[in-house]
């Protein structure tokens, strides 16, 4: 997309006047309307999902980006329908695109979000105007599509290649959604990895680069060097360019990627950054230097200090999207969008008597965040972990973050074909912190009992769930089930 296209597509927009303000009470009503009729569409949704479960599934992504582009070629490029922000990165992505897509439509943009993976349900996973697609629109979106999947199917198929992958399939479901709806704008969040993700046939705006690490070393590469550049694949010509601060190979991948495409780049650190965090009730109040503005004081509703540096990444995003240097985001706009940012599965409460959290860290640099803000924001006195971890995983490296702050291991194994077993989990816990504060439970709903019951013999005893995004998810269902957040 050229430059002149981009300021088309964004043209007239004043940031200083973001639009007229709602009507709650007749959007409330609007929206108990719906859900009521939505239901209705339930087993619809459901097939969809399974229709997608029938591909090739997430953990064997396809690296090719002509099946998604001749898809959504068919379908008249409904990924050109709107202007894009896009977010890569190993950890921190799906935090740092919500907050992106609060702060945008806090500005009275109409917004479209794609992260992965979902905890729940798969319409958490698109995302329009701050709430998962309807059951409904799922269901005709899908419809609309689908005779044009088993097309590019055939194609591939004719040339020997594999079909449209769950992932490929499911970006071009966002894309089309997010045209139908329609959007102003679509923060995508990457699958894995950047330059062959199917998410990549977008031509984004302005392309955010979360902390790189190692993950997904089979696919993505051995160095954070190699990583590094297969996720800056997502910055194209002119672009701007927002990265966290990041290992020194790293950021000189991202700066070669960035002079090759004479991009833009801002780097957290040098251009913008956190400058401070305070422990606040419900979350921290936060003071970010960005590209064009400071802001203080600003209330964050996430917990750990790894939240607050996802922000000030966030902030800085927004501020290249909506091009206001010299001025600086509308004060009381940011805090509008950043107070009603969820990041479900990060650090959220589940259960009470005694809390119980929930935390999707599933690499050892996750862990070292959730490490680092369980002692600061919360006053434990006791923390029992219930774990488990996917085959692909480096579990020896996250068991190692998380030994000095938790007081007794429980371990068990998410409902996924991929889980490591629980015994075999449990040696390399042992491994590291000794048998005497480890124990297996394979069953994850006794797991949680034994580990509630625990915590729930000290005086501010807590639970931490966390290891595998599929565990969480498990887990949410089971607190929703028995009803620990009453």
């Amino acid at each position: 997309m050229s430059d002149d296209q981009r300021d088309d597509d964004f043209e007239g927009f004043d940031p200083d006047n973001f639009g007229p303000p709602r009507d709650d009470a007749h959007d409330d009503e609007v929206d108990d309307l719906d859900g009521l009729e939505d239901i209705e569409y339930q087993a619809d949704a459901d097939a969809v999902y399974d229709a997608l479960l029938a591909r090739v599934g997430e953990a064997a992504p396809q690296p090719r980006l002509d099946a998604t582009r001749r898809a959504v070629e068919l379908l008249g490029d409904p990924h050109r329908a709107a202007p894009v922000v896009h977010v890569t990165g190993t950890n921190g992505k799906t935090s740092t695109s919500r907050m992106i897509e609060g702060i945008l439509r806090a500005y009275g943009l109409r917004t479209g979000l794609l992260t992965s993976p979902h905890l729940r349900r798969v319409n958490e996973r698109i995302v329009i105007d701050g709430l998962p697609i309807s059951n409904r629109a799922l269901a005709a979106n899908w419809q609309d599509i689908q005779p044009y999947l088993e097309l590019v199917d055939s194609e591939l198929g004719e040339a020997g290649d594999e079909p449209l992958t769950f992932f490929e399939a499911l970006t071009v479901l966002a894309f089309a959604s997010f045209a139908d709806a329609p959007v102003d704008v679509v923060v995508l969040e990457v699958g894995m990895g950047g330059e062959w993700d199917s998410t990549n046939v977008a031509d984004a705006q302005v392309a955010v680069l979360t902390p790189i690490a190692l993950d997904h070393t089979q696919r993505l590469g051995s160095t954070v060097a190699e990583i590094a550049r297969t996720k800056a694949g997502i910055i194209k010509p002119a672009s701007s360019v927002v990265s966290a601060a990041q290992q020194p190979d790293a950021l000189a991948a991202i700066r070669e990627a960035v002079e090759l495409t004479e991009s833009t780049l801002a780097v957290e650190g040098t251009d913008f950054g956190l400058e401070s965090t305070t422990v606040a009730v419900g979350g921290q109040l936060i003071a970010v230097r960005g590209t064009a503005g400071e802001y203080s004081d600003v209330l964050l509703p996430l917990f750990g200090d790894h939240q607050a540096t996802n922000a000030a990444l966030a902030i800085a995003a927004v501020e290249a999207f909506l091009g206001v240097e010299g001025r600086g985001l509308v004060p009381e706009v940011l805090e509008e969008g950043l107070a009603a940012v969820t990041s479900p599965g990060r650090l959220q409460l589940v259960g009470r008597e005694p809390t119980v959290l929930v935390d999707a860290a599933h690499n050892p640099h996750g862990a070292a965040a959730l490490a680092a803000a369980l002692p600061t924001y919360f006053g434990f006195d006791k923390i029992v972990a219930v774990i488990g971890v996917l085959g692909d995983k480096d579990a020896t490296g996250i068991v190692r973050e998380l030994d000095a702050v938790v007081d007794e291991f429980i371990v068990t194994q998410p409902e996924s074909e991929r889980a490591v077993d629980a015994d075999a989990l449990a040696a390399t816990v042992v491994a590291i912190t000794g048998p005497d504060r480890v124990t297996v439970e394979p069953d994850l709903r006794t797991a949680m009992e034994e580990a509630r019951d625990r915590a729930g013999s000290s005086e501010r005893g807590g639970v931490v769930v966390t290891g595998s995004i599929v565990l969480v998810g498990d887990v949410l269902a089971l607190s929703e089930d028995e009803g620990w957040n009453a």
